[in-house]
């Protein structure tokens, strides 16, 4: 089946199985930022955005992406890299294997929600997973950057 979408605002069509994951749509592309993780939706791994909001790209059919906008981290590089220097910052940054996934969750969570609580920034990530850290430093990392971006320090997309 054919299909056309955009990929960090490059124009793909392509003709697909109609089986076939998003997550390996954009891998074969060289999008190598989104990670195939557990395969059962539980990790976030593979998160990227759909039309601005994410969605986990290994239970999504790529079909669903059809006219529309998916956005990877690689898309996202200015802002990501200023997440990350937070989460480097309070020593979050181990092996980087989960990064992708969670930095497109915070980005995401920054967009949608005003002055999270840290119960509300708990629930928005639940479905990241980290075998590395025991997620303090995360959370820290998350609550800086909120902070930061609210007061104006970064611009806010």
């Amino acid at each position: 089946m054919q299909i056309k979408l955009w990929i960090n605002n490059k124009e793909f069509n392509d003709d697909i199985a109609p089986d076939m994951l998003l997550l390996d749509f954009i891998r074969s592309k060289g999008f190598l930022s989104v990670k195939r993780g557990c395969e059962t939706s539980n990790c976030g791994l593979c998160t990227v955005m759909l039309d601005n909001k994410p969605v986990l790209s290994c239970s999504a059919l790529a079909v669903r992406a059809n006219e529309k906008h998916v956005t990877t981290i690689e898309g996202l590089e200015k802002e990501a890299l200023e997440f990350g220097g937070f989460l480097a910052d309070e020593g979050a940054e181990q092996c980087g294997f989960c990064s992708p996934g969670f930095i497109m969750n915070v980005l995401a969570m920054k967009n949608e929600l005003i002055n999270p609580s840290e119960r509300e920034i708990k629930k928005y990530l639940e479905g990241n997973l980290c075998r590395c850290t025991g997620y303090m430093g995360q959370l820290r990392a998350i609550k800086k950057y909120l902070s930061r971006v609210k007061e104006g320090s970064y611009e806010n997309s």
